[in-house]
């Protein structure tokens, strides 16, 4: 059996390969541009591998799809990729079979087979990025909800008044997201007393990386913004240990980067809000695969729909 793996995003696409049993091969990686050239270039690349009809497709790609019919529904970072069947599209090239995932499900699938949740049966993934998401994995399963959409943890709402994610003020998104967090910036650098490296960036270029910047360089501030979100992080992963149970959470991006000065605030909510024994047998740790991550959610969905 062949495997490749396609990663589709507003940005770049990839595509890659196993490598032995736990690795992940990019063969290229090219920017994204109209809906035309990008698929002209998958195609062609993936010719190169010469595919057939024992190969098995994974395509990673952000929402919304319809994962059942193969279809990218006009992702907002996929502008003019409206109804592309691109699962339909492959298998009529090339022969095998296409599976199609949303990037949450597929990544929390490429940190259970590849990263930081190998060995465990029961783990959650947390994007943490741009937006909020989640991919769930109960029993050694991927658990995607009846129509698809389990895990959009972001758009829980966490208090009654907030920043905005997901469309929903105070949600989970509007609090611990890079969009969310920017918001949270904005409002703390606008009340603060005192002085703040934040306050010499205009209002609408702050952004979390410029948070994380100076929380390194020891910013009052950003050390106090940082332990805002953490408390709302907390506050989520409490339910999540509650209701669901995980063996491990697993948290990518912002979390990956910046966990020193979210962690400790998140964990003093945990330990006072869930239930002891729950929070005792899960642990919360950073993604592991960084800048291979798409690449190996795509070999990761290809794999899994396998059975392997």
């Amino acid at each position: 059996m062949n495997i490749i793996g396609l990663d589709i995003g507003g940005t770049k696409c990839a595509v890659s390969v196993p490598e032995g049993t736990d690795r992940v091969r990019e063969v290229v990686r090219f920017a994204t541009t109209d809906v035309r050239g990008t698929l002209d270039r998958l195609m062609v690349e993936i010719a190169k591998l010469q595919p057939g009809k024992d190969t098995v497709f994974g395509i990673s790609c952000g929402g919304p799809l319809d994962s059942g019919k193969g279809l990218i529904l006009s992702p907002p970072n996929l502008p003019g990729w409206d109804r592309i069947a691109i699962c339909t599209l492959l298998t009529e090239k090339f022969g095998g079979r296409a599976f199609l995932m949303n990037d949450a499900n597929a990544c929390a699938l490429a940190e259970w087979q590849f990263g930081a949740g190998r060995g465990c049966q029961s783990m959650m993934f947390l994007t943490m990025g741009t937006g909020m998401g989640a991919g769930l994995i109960f029993d050694g399963r991927l658990y995607e909800g009846v129509t698809g959409n389990a895990g959009e943890v972001g758009h829980l709402r966490l208090a009654a008044t907030g920043p905005v994610g997901f469309g929903k003020a105070g949600s989970f998104e509007g609090f611990c997201s890079g969009g969310g967090i920017a918001q949270v910036a904005r409002q703390r650098v606008a009340e603060f007393p005192g002085a703040s490296s934040l306050q010499k960036i205009p209002a609408d270029k702050l952004n979390a990386r410029d948070v994380g910047t100076a929380a390194e360089a020891g910013d009052a501030l950003a050390l106090a913004i940082w332990r805002e979100v953490g408390t709302r992080l907390g506050e989520a992963l409490a339910l999540f240990i509650d209701v669901l149970n995980p063996e491990r959470i697993v948290i990518g991006s912002i979390y990956q980067r910046c966990e020193r000065f979210i962690a400790p605030a998140a964990q003093a909510v945990i330990a006072r809000e869930a239930l002891p024994d729950s929070a005792r047998d899960c642990k919360i740790v950073p993604a592991q695969l960084g800048d291979e991550l798409g690449s190996c959610a795509a070999v990761a969905i290809a794999r899994y729909k396998a059975g392997r």
